[in-house]
């Protein structure tokens, strides 16, 4: 929460469908017409009749969240309405007007969601349906909820994301997939168009609407699953990655859970970071490597891999300073976990990683050299947590035979920082 003065009346926040007036019941009904200013964009004030209501109406500037605080203030001693789209708290200006004020301050009246009214029309189960939201997202944020047979529901950003979708799913091996486009849902101008992916042709429709895809892999599509261990062939760059077997390894040893922040030290092609990210859709990352063509080749992958949103920094520890503190910005928190792939015998790197580390967080750092593995072994008598090492092998043909192949061996260090004391 900021230092926004807390209203003396709750300030309305009133789910509206594309029903418009006709759809709201009694309580929305009042709180708009008790209202000395509703804020909503242009199309959702256009929806309330003139005569319901005296309140002044304004509408949404863009961009809309950095104004937030600065309308609030406005208006602060007047009775506030906000209006949004189905349900506020899904998706919806809710969730940020209660980061900003708080829940008590609020008053929400939702309305049924997009969502909703799309598994209403679809026959779909909505407790057994992903939805992901390329509203204000790249449309690649799709791609980790990929899978033959799954149906999952796209929140579109405007007329031009059902084609920008098809065009995804037919150039990652699933473009025999179903995609039905529900526009205006539970509107008079509510309207459905249906087809596949790989042969979408369909005119520009409607900028409200929401995609549904009954998701057909490819037979030969490969098989990328959320699981750690992606192939190593589906990254590009110049080799300099962490193969899929100890990546594997290393995901279940950092032990992602949904929400948290990995810091990748000396990202190489990004697989570390892409594939915590890619564990679940609210992971995040900040990844750190010193050669310029491997951040942008971080980039590439990331946002190939169904994951832009990794965050992509130069060499650490120097890029540590352009990180505000954890307690400058609230949407960037000290690391749940730190990997140090990268750079571990550069003087001061494990101090500076070990002092962002959050009280709780996991440390895990990999050594393929004599002289990073001697540092793991001072650093774990120091600070204890548990040593591993591994050597994997991989069969390779030799003449008319075939012979295993042993890769580097590598000796992973896992461990926790201890918990702030209790006072």
């Amino acid at each position: 929460m900021t230092d926004l003065p807390v209203p003396s009346v709750p300030i309305a926040v009133i789910g509206i469908g594309a029903d418009g007036w006709d759809g709201l019941g009694g309580p929305a009904r009042r709180e708009i017409a008790a209202c000395d200013v509703l804020l909503g964009s242009t199309r959702q004030l256009a929806l309330i009749p003139e005569g319901e209501t005296g309140a002044e109406r304004v509408a949404w500037p863009s961009p809309l969240v950095p104004a937030l605080p600065g309308l609030l203030r406005e208006y602060a001693d007047r009775k506030l309405g906000v209006l949004a789209s189905g349900d506020p708290m899904f998706f919806g200006i809710g969730v940020t007007l209660t980061k900003l004020v708080g829940a008590q301050a609020l008053r929400v009246l939702p309305q049924p969601s997009s969502v909703s009214l799309a598994c209403a029309r679809l026959g779909w189960a909505l407790d057994a349906t992903p939805v992901v939201s390329a509203v204000g997202r790249r449309v690649e944020t799709v791609l980790p909820e990929l899978s033959s047979g799954r149906r999952i529901l796209v929140l579109s950003s405007d007329e031009h994301t059902p084609a920008a979708v098809a065009e995804l799913l037919a150039r990652n091996g699933f473009g025999e997939s179903a995609l039905t486009v529900l526009e205006q849902l539970g509107g008079p101008a509510e309207r459905l168009v249906a087809g596949t992916a790989t042969r979408w042709d369909h005119p520009l429709g409607d900028a409200l609407n929401i995609i549904a895809i009954d998701c057909v892999a490819d037979p030969s599509a490969p098989r990328l699953t959320r699981l750690p261990g992606l192939p190593d062939e589906v990254y590009d760059g110049d080799g300099q990655l962490t193969k899929s077997e100890v990546r594997a390894l290393t995901l279940s040893a950092l032990a992602p859970a949904p929400g948290e922040l990995l810091w990748d030290v000396g990202g190489g092609s990004g697989t570390i970071a892409i594939e915590w990210c890619r564990t679940h859709s609210s992971c995040r990352a900040v990844t750190f490597e010193r050669v310029e063509s491997r951040r942008k080749q971080i980039a590439a992958n990331a946002a190939a891999l169904g994951v832009p949103g990794v965050d992509v920094h130069g060499p650490a520890p120097d890029a540590f300073a352009d990180l505000p503190a954890p307690d400058a910005f609230a949407d960037l928190p000290a690391p749940d976990a730190i990997f140090i792939g990268g750079g571990l015998t550069q003087d001061g790197m494990f101090d500076a990683c070990w002092s962002r580390l959050r009280p709780g967080g996991r440390l895990v750092a990999s050594a393929v050299t004599a002289e990073s593995d001697s540092l793991l072994l001072r650093l774990a008598d120091e600070h204890g947590g548990i040593l591993r090492r591994f050597q994997i092998y991989r069969a390779e043909p030799l003449g008319g035979f075939t012979a295993w192949r042993p890769q580097l061996p590598v000796t992973h260090w896992v461990t926790t920082k201890p918990a702030a004391p209790q006072d």
